[in-house]
């Protein structure tokens, strides 16, 4: 079986579980039906907690560099400039959490950056394959090709998208609603006359909460805009000359748009499928959950299904392999809940529609109570997330705890007195030797609730797995 892993789908929680896998050296390939790379930016918030995904995948400082900080929102009414808004409460770093607040960078953009890493890997995506059908055994899948090739996997993952040829094929129930009442009209274009050091809410003084919003794309010319539309308004209006006359009316005719890169009208499909597994056949991304847009949770949730289904994969156990549909379909759920109550916010025309809470940054996302976590005590406990901290080596060298959870593997820490294969942890004011570290700030001690003694296995993924 030359393929241990075929996924199906080429977008961000593909790309991300065959990085998984490959860096596992598995052996995976990744195939999409389409014919060439997706452009334009769909989900362009990225969430603190892929922030860190991002690090251990190895590819954060290209992100950091290709896209930019939350901006201030202007506030259009009537053609005047009435105040600014933040739609996030700006956060200091803390030793716990290095990145607390959003990043954006437009998806083709992170898809981007994503396929430059896996190709370090000697993976490629294979772009014109789709999947035409598979059928399983017990010892693995056979899928067919629309290139006329058979490929023999241990196993498949449909990160396919919301129209999932695999949850389609598998029968899988995908439970959930479309509302016709609600439609957003989406898209990348270019805005002529826009400050782009800000994201921009047109809107007439007597409706201030229907309008549109432009939102600056880094690395392109394009500004993202989204605007609802009301009834009556036919799925014409994603053309040019339709969004411009739809601004001008807001605006007073002051920003000149052109190059409509992508448009869409987009109706709010919230939908979890019933099951994420079918024997050697798992489904992640938006083929096992849609999102509304708003919080900018859907792009977030695929990175975090491929991240824990990736080890788990690679390692084959039954028993991670069964852990992959109950921890992650419990959280897709909640957020699920955390998109639609935004998007009804929106859609009652809340003052606060606009703003995004911890909620939104998924660092409080827990597998507590899941079939990989023991029951525990305190602040921090089993699938949990493992907290950061800054530490110091026997040369005085600062090491953080991410940068030693880096890799495919799993990290024990041992803080204070006793034998450990991992990495032992020394209250502040202690003398290293030999591969101690030193809690010289006591950050490390606290976040993990330390006594002497304390042993915390981390998973692959950055969860607590085991506290004792």
């Amino acid at each position: 079986m030359d393929t241990r892993v075929l996924i199906a789908g080429a977008g961000p929680t593909g790309l991300t579980l065959a990085i998984e896998l490959a860096r596992r050296d598995v052996a995976v390939r990744i195939i999409d039906k389409a014919s060439e790379y997706f452009v334009g930016s769909r989900g362009d918030g990225m969430q603190p907690r892929t922030l860190e995904v991002f690090e251990d995948l190895g590819v954060l400082d290209a992100v950091l560099a290709a896209g930019m900080a939350p901006v201030p929102i202007k506030i259009h009414l009537g053609g005047e400039v009435v105040g600014e808004r933040m739609m996030f409460d700006p956060v200091e770093p803390t030793p716990s959490k290095p990145y607390p607040t959003g990043w954006f960078l437009g998806q083709s953009q992170t898809e981007g950056i994503l396929r430059d890493r896996l190709a370090e890997f000697g993976v490629r995506v294979e772009l014109n394959t789709a999947l035409t059908g598979f059928e399983q055994d017990a010892d693995g899948v056979t899928a067919t090709l629309s290139t006329g090739e058979t490929v023999r996997a241990a196993y498949l993952v449909g990160a396919d998208g919301g129209k999932s040829f695999v949850r389609k094929t598998l029968g899988i129930a995908f439970e959930g609603t479309t509302d016709e009442s609600i439609r957003m009209l989406l898209g990348d274009v270019r805005a002529e006359g826009l400050d782009r050091n800000h994201g921009h809410w047109f809107a007439t003084p007597d409706e201030p909460m229907s309008g549109m919003m432009f939102s600056p794309l880094p690395g392109t010319p394009h500004f993202q805009f989204g605007a609802a539309l009301g009834d009556g308004e036919t799925d014409v209006e994603t053309a040019l000359p339709a969004v411009q006359a739809r601004l001008d009316v807001l605006s007073g005719g002051t920003v000149v748009l052109s190059d409509l890169a992508w448009s869409t009208v987009w109706r709010p499909n919230i939908r979890l499928a019933a099951r994420f597994r079918d024997g050697r056949v798992f489904l992640a991304g938006d083929a096992a959950h849609v999102h509304p847009p708003t919080g900018g949770q859907g792009l977030n949730t695929g990175v975090q299904d491929g991240y824990n289904l990736g080890w788990k994969l690679a390692d084959g156990s039954p028993e991670l392999l069964d852990s992959y549909e109950i921890e992650r379909r419990t959280v897709a759920a909640r957020v699920l809940g955390v998109s639609a109550g935004l998007l009804q916010k929106y859609v009652d025309g809340d003052e606060d529609a606009h703003r995004r809470g911890e909620d939104t940054q998924q660092l409080d996302i827990t597998y507590r109570g899941g079939p990989l976590s023991p029951a525990g005590t305190g602040q921090l406990r089993p699938g949990d997330r493992a907290p950061d901290a800054p530490l110091a080596d026997a040369n005085g060298k600062r090491v953080r705890l991410f940068e030693l959870f880096r890799g495919p593997h799993a990290t024990e820490l041992l803080f204070g007195d006793g034998e450990t294969a991992g990495y032992r942890i020394r209250p502040a004011g202690s003398v290293a030797t030999g591969t101690d570290l030193v809690d010289e700030g006591g950050h490390a001690y606290a976040a993990y609730e330390a006594t002497d003694g304390r042993r915390v296995l981390i998973r692959p993924d950055g969860y607590v797995w085991s506290i004792s």
